[in-house]
């Protein structure tokens, strides 16, 4: 099993560009454009795109992640942008979340099952009842039928993974697998993803 680290993503993050780009997720702005702005966590948020993003649009935001420098990238970000974002540094198999939102966001977080449910029942029980909680991930069928992603079958899941690892504390909205149009050295391609919303009960 491949296990990353925070050293394993300070390497990754550490070329001069952003290695995500800047713009939002698509699946973020699609699932988030209509709500009212509050208060907003982006777990596992790396260089900081989508918690930007969310604090131009008006919610107050904690971005965490375990990645000093992608954090410092995510910094200079949100200064470049002019936003403010609260950034935290924190291993999420440990972190405990410091308050409660409205909003909870976790894109491409990949672990093993057991921390996966750990992780994510600890974050969705930081939402206000009501609240929103959007994971969005690399879909198992990625591995054989779509492109990028971690290519280690252990930190993959489906829809129905995260379904059974929610809805004893989420009304389940939208729990599917989608396609994302990505462009590679040879054209373009298509990953396949996982998306799930749900809402604090």
């Amino acid at each position: 099993m491949t296990v990353m680290n925070s050293r394993s993503w300070d390497d990754r993050y550490r070329v001069s560009g952003l290695v995500w780009g800047v713009g939002p997720n698509r699946f973020l702005v699609e699932q988030v454009n209509g709500l009212r702005p509050g208060s907003a966590l982006d777990v596992a948020c790396g260089e900081g795109r989508n918690a930007v993003w969310l604090a131009e649009r008006g919610w107050h935001v904690v971005g965490v992640d375990f990645s000093p420098v992608g954090l410092e990238k995510a910094r200079r970000s949100a200064q470049a942008r002019g936003v403010t974002v609260e950034w935290v540094e924190g291993d999420l198999t440990t972190w405990e979340p410091p308050g409660s939102y409205d909003l909870v966001v976790v894109m491409y977080l990949h672990l093993p099952s057991d921390l996966r449910r750990e992780v994510l029942t600890r974050v969705a029980g930081s939402l206000v009842t009501g609240g929103t909680m959007l994971v969005v991930g690399h879909d198992a069928s990625n591995l054989a039928e779509g492109h990028g992603g971690p290519q280690d079958p252990a930190v993959l899941y489906g829809p129905e993974d995260l379904t059974e690892d929610l809805g004893g504390m989420l009304e389940i909205e939208r729990a599917e697998r989608v396609q994302r149009v990505v462009s590679t050295a040879d054209g373009e391609a298509v990953a396949i993803d996982v998306l799930v919303r749900g809402r604090r009960r």
